[in-house]
């Protein structure tokens, strides 16, 4: 399996997520933080299984995951030798922010 790495925009991202439903609720964040990680362990063992995004490159494999119980999705790239995931994205904000970090990746 190869091991999933987050960008810097997507830990910025993350850690304003969880400080945002740490402010909502006490404990929310824990279990946001808890569905990331699962997603990131579904991401690394099975990341076939996610859609691949049509409106990237053919030659690149861009796949989101969404989170069942948080309006979020992890957006990734299968490279070589790692997953990178780009964007912890809020599923219904500014969809396709992220477009410029893949040819920084």
């Amino acid at each position: 399996m190869k091991p999933v790495g987050l960008s810097p925009e997507a830990v910025v991202e993350l850690t304003q997520a969880a400080s945002w439903y740490e402010t909502r609720q006490p404990g929310l964040a824990i279990r946001f933080l808890q569905e990331i990680e699962q997603a990131r362990h579904a991401i690394q063992s099975r990341p076939l299984s996610f859609p691949r995004l049509a409106n990237i490159a053919d030659d690149l494999t861009v796949r989101r995951a969404l989170l069942p119980r948080f309006p979020y999705a992890l957006v990734f790239l299968e490279l070589p030798t790692e997953i990178h995931v780009l964007a912890v994205a809020h599923a219904k904000r500014h969809p396709d922010y992220w477009l410029n970090r893949v040819q920084t990746t």
